[in-house]
Parts: structure tokens; sequence; C-alpha cells
């Protein structure tokens, strides 16, 4: 994979983390905004990069990989802007959108979080990984149509 359309992805997987992270405090949209996360992440990024011509992916493997990369990336880029923020929230101002994350944030130590966060990152680095090979599927599906 070029260095260039590596640091354009992870650009890309670090804005829709984070920009999930903030959407995901809004109490009625959290779930949604939590499942796209873990399995639909890969499917927006390599579609846009696709549209955009900036990736132009040839193989399953490639697929993967660069789906798993999203998945990882974008976890984390949610962990950077949802913890500071549900802790800012529940202990500044008394607001609990979800109790039991403000909860350990405050009892936990830094490395038990921080494991906890590179175990579900891996987690989702796997879901998006094969939300990237259905993708590739799809979008092969879909050009070897438009030639016939």
């Amino acid at each position: 994979m070029n260095v260039a359309v590596l640091k354009q992805l992870t650009i890309l997987s670090l804005l829709l983390g984070g920009a999930l992270g903030v959407v995901t405090l809004i109490p009625f949209i959290e779930t949604i905004s939590f499942i796209g996360l873990m399995f639909f992440a890969a499917t927006l990024i390599i579609w846009f990069m696709t549209k955009v011509e900036l990736i132009n992916i040839q193989s399953n493997r490639e697929s993967v990989v660069t789906g798993a990369i999203i998945g990882f990336l974008a976890f984390l880029g949610f962990c950077v802007t949802y913890l500071p923020l549900v802790l800012i929230l529940g202990r500044g101002f008394g607001l609990y959108n979800r109790y039991g994350i403000s909860l350990f944030l405050g009892a936990g130590s830094f490395g038990v979080i921080l494991m906890l966060v590179v175990f579900m990152a891996i987690l989702c680095a796997v879901t998006n990984a094969f939300s990237g090979f259905i993708t590739y599927y799809a979008m092969d599906f879909i050009k070897s149509m438009e030639k016939k």
C-alpha cells in the first residue's frame, strides 16, 4: 500500500472515529453510532476513497487489510474523543449518559483502560476487516454489472 494512501486512510479513519465519538454522546443516536463504528466504518471510508479515486483495491487481501486498519484507527479516534468527554460530563456536570463507563473511568487505572481500548480496537478491526471484504465484493459486483 502506498504511504500517501495510508496517510489519507489514517486521517479519514481518525476523523470518522472522532466525529462518531462526539455523536455517540447524543442519547437517542448512541447505539446506532456505535454500531456504525463497529461494523460500517470501513464500508464508508472505502466507498468514499474509491469514489474520489484516492484508492484502488485490487485484491481480497488488500480489502481486508484496509478494513482492519480503518477499524483499528477509527476506534482509537473514537476513544480519544468519547472517553474524555464522558469523564468531563460525568465528573464535572453530573450528566451520566452511560453511568458504567463513567464509573469505570473513575475507578480503573490507566493501564486497564488502555488495555480495554486496545482490545476493543482489535475487535473493531476484525469486524471492519470483514466489512471491507464485503464492500470489495459488492463494488466488484456492481462494476461487473455495469460492464454488461
